[in-house]
């Protein structure tokens, strides 16, 4: 039900920002109708909604192994994109297969549960080099995603990485290690990539009327607590990729403040809810799977969230399950759909409770 409602506020919210993104990308030659990205939303929404309850029916073992094999498959996916992917706005992130696919998308879910039964061998066989595998596997994703260049969603699965070695047993040694091997990372990436490092200028410097991040401020602060109503706000028609990464701005001017603080609450208790329902998990796989994918899920919004306060340089990442978008859709549904099949317990299973009477206290 939470990931519905984030869904229902989506469509409402890619309903209230379409009209200024089809205006800015119509041409004297072709004209967008103003709710042409709405339209295409719900239908993309319709088949995220069929991925998600199709992955929520599989055994666990089945979405594991249906998991791993995304993987494998959306990495070599990634190995054709810097070959013969799509460019859009500077970047190259897009397979057009007849229909435009994001490999990166698809990646996320699949990552989260193939790095957690990597880690997971662990229970067999302590020696296992499990750190230094998934590690690898994490460093080859990075490096693909730099090739687009995509520094948002780098910073997005190394952080899901992080979470799951912390939370599989990772010595404070190591974990020092890591943590100073990102902030090599950040630094040469600041040094080597001119978007990143113009991008960090941007944040450190306050930015200007024409930077993005400072556009979404002032569109997010425009319809107070309580909106300017729907298709009335003003700010949101300079606002570029108002349907996508900055669709949260756009709902705080036509829905105010209010709703925006609804949203985040949502998120909270979303991954509250999964977070709960892990303390009765015994098995690892399941905990550090469920983990990572909501580690996605979560860190994904807040780092959305976070640039539309101007908080955190521009990333170019969507709003979950609530942003425009075909891969983006349709794979956070599937990732929802897996977290739901791997989480499910046999209701007809329950753990043995040791009572009064067993004890012997009371008479039986």
């Amino acid at each position: 039900m939470l990931v519905l409602s984030l869904m229902a506020i989506g469509a409402a919210a890619v309903a209230a920002s379409s009209p200024a993104s089809a205006r800015r990308l119509s041409t004297a030659a072709t004209r967008l109708d103003d709710l042409h990205f709405f339209v295409i939303h719900l239908r993309w929404q319709l088949v995220g909604l069929v991925a998600m309850f199709a992955a929520s029916t599989l055994p666990r073992e089945t979405a594991r192994r249906a998991g791993i094999l995304l993987g494998f498959g959306m990495i070599f996916a990634l190995m054709l994109v810097p070959l013969i992917g799509t460019n859009v706005n500077g970047a190259k992130r897009w397979l057009n297969l007849g229909v435009s696919l994001q490999p990166s998308e698809f990646l996320k879910p699949a990552y989260a549960i193939a790095m957690a039964w990597v880690l997971s061998w662990r229970l067999r066989d302590p020696k296992l080099p499990v750190v230094l595998i998934t590690g690898a596997v994490t460093a080859l994703v990075a490096v693909l995603l730099m090739l687009q260049p995509d520094f948002g969603s780098t910073v997005l699965f190394v952080g899901v990485w992080f979470v799951l070695v912390l939370l599989s047993g990772l010595p404070l040694q190591r974990i020092a290690i890591v943590i100073g091997l990102g902030i090599v990372g950040v630094i040469a990436t600041y040094f080597l990539y001119d978007n990143a490092r113009h991008r960090i200028d941007s944040f450190l410097g306050g930015g200007t009327a024409y930077d993005q991040v400072d556009l979404a401020s002032r569109t997010l602060n425009a319809g107070g607590w309580t909106g300017s109503g729907l298709w009335l706000g003003t700010r949101k028609l300079a606002l570029p990729e108002a349907h996508t990464d900055y669709i949260f701005s756009v709902i705080g001017e036509e829905f105010g403040l209010l709703i925006c603080g609804l949203i985040v609450l949502l998120y909270m208790a979303l991954v509250v809810r999964v977070l709960l329902r892990l303390t009765d998990e015994e098995d690892l796989f399941t905990v550090l799977a469920a983990t990572g994918l909501t580690a996605q899920l979560g860190g994904q919004a807040f780092i959305n969230i976070l640039v539309n306060l101007q908080l955190f340089p521009s990333k170019g990442m969507t709003l979950p399950l609530i942003s425009y978008g075909g891969s983006s859709t349709i794979a956070l549904c599937l990732g929802v759909g897996f977290l739901l099949a791997i989480t499910r317990r046999n209701p007809f299973i329950q753990r043995e409770r040791l009572t009064l009477r067993d004890a012997g206290v009371l008479p039986r």
